[in-house]
């Protein structure tokens, strides 16, 4: 069966709206834990030590950084499975791949 324009204009929506809901719930997460942790709390958690320094010096030093990447890899971990449910996954091209495609034998 064949998807009207429709069909995929409404899937498409669906599909950035799932996008930009997870990006703007993760920027939330690293504002929370660069701002609020490092610069609002930055009193109270200077007297928590961690690896020996201040906690607030930490997460404003290493946390925020480490969080950022730690969102990075769920953001493509969360991408690819929503890649793969609306059928948009990117392809890659192998040598191999392209030959069959041009009907050249390797």
């Amino acid at each position: 069966m064949k998807e009207t324009q429709q069909d995929l204009t409404r899937k498409q929506k669906e599909y950035w709206k799932k996008n930009t809901r997870l990006i703007s719930i993760l920027l939330v997460i690293w504002a929370l834990v660069s701002l609020v942790a490092a610069i609002i709390l930055a009193k109270p958690l200077s007297s928590i030590q961690f690896f020996g320094v201040p906690l607030a010096f930490w997460f404003a030093q290493q946390g925020s950084i480490i969080i950022f990447l730690i969102l990075i890899f769920y953001y493509a971990k969360r991408m690819d499975k929503l890649d793969k449910e609306y059928d948009v996954q990117e392809v890659i091209l192998t040598e191999e791949s392209t030959s069959k495609d041009k009907g050249v034998s390797t």
